[in-house]
């Protein structure tokens, strides 16, 4: 299993729709964190993009991917953008000993 670092960038025109789902969306990504599989999430704290940070485990980018299809964020198109990148974690809480 690896790590990935998942990025979203949210549709602006739909800022509305956003906060309707956020709690729907944040009761998806509790239950993968809950499983081991999402490490972290949060939202970009300077919003310049509306979009978000997830760390994810899996086996590989692919499955990444495939967990995250049935965020409602991303079911509903809020998400304009989502990029998946292997992360190696040297130091810190996800570093591999």
């Amino acid at each position: 299993m690896g790590i990935f670092a998942v990025t979203y960038a949210y549709d602006t025109e739909r800022s509305e729709d956003v906060a309707r789902l956020r709690p729907t969306h944040r009761e998806f990504l509790t239950r993968l964190h809950e499983q081991g599989q999402v490490l972290a999430s949060g939202p970009w704290a300077d919003n310049a993009t509306p979009g978000a940070l997830l760390l994810v485990r899996a086996a590989d980018a692919t499955a990444a991917q495939l967990l995250l299809d049935d965020d409602p964020f991303y079911r509903a198109r809020l998400i304009t953008q989502r990029t998946v990148r292997a992360w190696e974690p040297v130091l810190g809480p996800f570093a591999r000993s």
